[in-house]
């Protein structure tokens, strides 16, 4: 059907070049016999081909929600994620006739030809005319700008967000069908929570990289070796694992309650880590890191937006927590470089390794004294349990990640609204069985939900996390021992590095996805970032900062665009029952990318024990075979990337 459709779509648009053919040639014989009249009438029928084409593509926004409503159905009745295989077969398939829509081949030489044409008419007509009545510089006719706008509103204005929310891997559904539904959503939903939510994930994204330009000089400090860092770093990757898990559970049941608790245990856990300089004890160092790695409350803050905030804003606060996570990523390395004083008061030391704990910990009692006065605990009556609700009964289910609008199906508006009213009314006997619509109970059975494509995306994204942790983790040993270079110049270097998130997610979310296949994109940026890992590698007797700075950048940035694209293709081949519950895709993502960290950071401090010559030769070898078997993985199951 939606093929069908879809070469409507473009008949329609060769019709309207046919009509700016004729009007060429029209315009070619004004050229030769000049009418000022003749001009104005031309440049009216310009406009007139502008209009259609606006309406036109307003058909196509009007009526993708249409076709949503129908497949939501499918959805619905069966328990199938039908939508994403019928839309990803029908979208990303290299045959298909939707991909012409979504290069915009066809809108954007009708665009282009108006535009031109527009502007040459404009041109022309004020030479006949005189000054006083045409401004001297030609502008853009204001048909060009509302096009563009249409355009925009289509793909643009929403691939951006929707590219950077899919890093938080927040499965998104479709806007409610009744206003009884939007009306409890907007009872759940709470704007100072949700800001909470999304400083708390900025304050433990800091949390978690502030120490790093420092970690080895403090564990030198406290007599071990510089490559420890590894494990003082990777102790909080280390509980978050398990964290992960019980505060996921936990928000079943409330969100203030391990808001508040995971608040207490970073308050003291950073307290641990600063006091540790004093007490002359690595323990109490690692101590305070798992501490705040049990403090970990990301499930908590992914599945507050999934639960609470209405649909029709959740992709901004999906995209919100993403850019707070990368905020935070570049502030905490950013801040440690600030941190460079050095005094006492009593017997407790303040300087550039104990000042990212005492800094840490009073941010995060003022946070707890915040979230205790504005958080308001959403009313857990109005949420909707798939588990035990009847979808006969009018209420909404939660079916996972639907198909966001990258299609352009196209129904009548009169169709649309009989198909929103048909969507109220579900034959119980067409319901698929309950346990074909549970969540997952474990992580045995999420695990057998898993697909061969969505393990070698888990993979890739395992691949990923442990590429970008070796980088970060080792850069204040390498670049000592290679460059001499101090906390300062290590955090600005890491801060760079964690800027370059969104705008490299503002480039390919709102340009190079609307090139090139998911698929496409995420088979160039492992190569790419194969490129890098291998650039890195010291294979001569000197190694010199601008080879080891422009490597970092490109593992960096071909790492990110490849964790955009890898969560899109893993949320759209992912089992609609791993969309929600406690162990949900979000979680499972979540995990792999923690254990990556781990692992990365064991490596480190393992390999520091041959010395630290040879540390960035042997922590990058995991990383060139690991990114090599996922190469291989997603060659072989390239065909089901749909």
């Amino acid at each position: 059907m939606i093929e069908k459709i879809v070469l409507f779509l473009l008949e329609q648009q060769g019709m309207l070049a046919s009509r700016i053919e004729k009007l060429g040639k029209q315009r070619a014989i004004l050229q030769e016999q000049p009418d000022i009249s003749g001009i104005a009438e031309l440049r009216e029928a310009y406009r007139e081909v502008g209009v259609d084409l606006i309406k036109l593509l307003k058909f196509v926004d009007l009526n993708a929600t249409g076709i949503r409503k129908i497949l939501k159905k499918f959805d619905k009745r069966f328990g199938y994620r039908f939508t994403d295989y019928y839309v990803t077969s029908r979208s990303n398939h290299p045959y298909s006739q939707l991909q012409q829509v979504f290069k915009h081949v066809g809108v954007g030489a009708v665009v282009g030809a108006l535009s031109r044409n527009l502007a040459e008419l404009q041109e022309r007509q004020g030479s006949y005319l005189s000054i006083y009545d045409q401004p001297s510089a030609a502008l853009k006719d204001p048909i060009i700008d509302m096009i563009n706008s249409s355009v925009d509103k289509l793909t643009r204005s929403t691939n951006f967000l929707r590219f950077l929310g899919q890093h938080a891997l927040i499965l998104d559904e479709e806007s409610p069908s009744t206003a009884g539904e939007e009306e409890i959503e907007d009872q759940k939903y709470h704007f100072m929570s949700l800001m909470l939510n999304l400083v708390n994930t900025f304050l433990y994204m800091v949390n978690t990289y502030i120490i790093v330009p420092t970690a080895d000089d403090y564990s030198v400090s406290l007599g071990a070796a510089s490559t420890v860092c590894g494990v003082v770093i990777g102790s909080m990757a280390v509980a978050q694992i398990f964290s992960s898990v019980y505060f996921s559970a936990w928000s079943n049941k409330s969100y203030f309650k391990p808001l508040i608790f995971s608040s207490i245990v970073l308050f003291l856990g950073n307290v641990c880590y600063a006091i540790a300089y004093d007490m002359n004890s690595l323990t109490v160092l690692i101590a305070g890191r798992l501490l705040c790695g049990m403090g970990s409350a990301r499930a908590v803050n992914r599945r507050y937006i999934s639960d609470c905030v209405p649909a029709r804003i959740r992709m901004q606060a999906s995209a919100g927590f993403v850019s707070a996570s990368a905020l935070g990523m570049a502030c905490g390395p950013a801040l440690a470089g600030l941190l460079q004083w050095k005094f006492k008061i009593y017997m407790v030391t303040f300087n550039q390794a104990t000042l990212p704990g005492w800094v840490m910990a009073v941010a995060w009692l003022f946070y707890l004294v915040w979230l205790s006065i504005s958080f308001k605990e959403p009313n857990r009556a109005t949420e909707v349990n798939d588990a035990t609700q009847n979808p006969a009964s009018g209420q909404r289910v939660d079916i996972g990640q639907l198909e966001n609008g990258l299609a352009q199906p196209l129904l009548t508006d009169s169709e649309n609204k009989q198909n929103g009213d048909e969507d109220e009314e579900i034959d119980d006997s067409e319901e698929a069985s309950e346990d074909s619509r549970k969540p997952a109970t474990s992580i045995g059975s999420a695990y057998r939900l898993l697909t061969p494509s969505v393990k070698v995306q888990l993979l890739i994204y395992f691949m990923l996390k442990y590429a970008m942790e070796i980088l970060l983790s080792e850069s204040s040993v390498i670049t000592n021992h290679y460059f001499s270079w101090n906390t300062s110049a290590v955090a600005i270097f890491l801060a760079i590095l964690g800027l370059t998130v969104l705008p490299v997610n503002a480039v390919v979310g709102t340009y190079i996805s609307n090139m090139f296949e998911d698929r496409q994109l995420l088979m160039v940026s492992q190569i790419t970032l194969l490129v890098g890992i291998i650039f890195s590698f010291k294979v001569t007797r000197t190694y010199s900062a601008v080879q080891y700075v422009a490597s970092a950048l490109i593992t960096f940035v071909s790492a990110e665009v490849l964790e955009g694209v890898n969560l899109s293709l893993l949320s759209s081949v992912m089992s609609s029952r791993l969309s929600r519950g406690t162990y949900n895709g979000g979680l499972l993502s979540t995990e792999a990318g923690t254990l990556a960290r781990v692992v990365a950071d064991c490596t480190i401090t393992a390999a520091g024990y041959l010395g630290v010559g040879k540390l960035l030769n042997i922590t990058l070898l995991p990383s060139l075979v690991i990114c090599a078997t996922s190469i291989a993985c997603t060659f072989l199951t390239y065909n089901s990337l749909f």
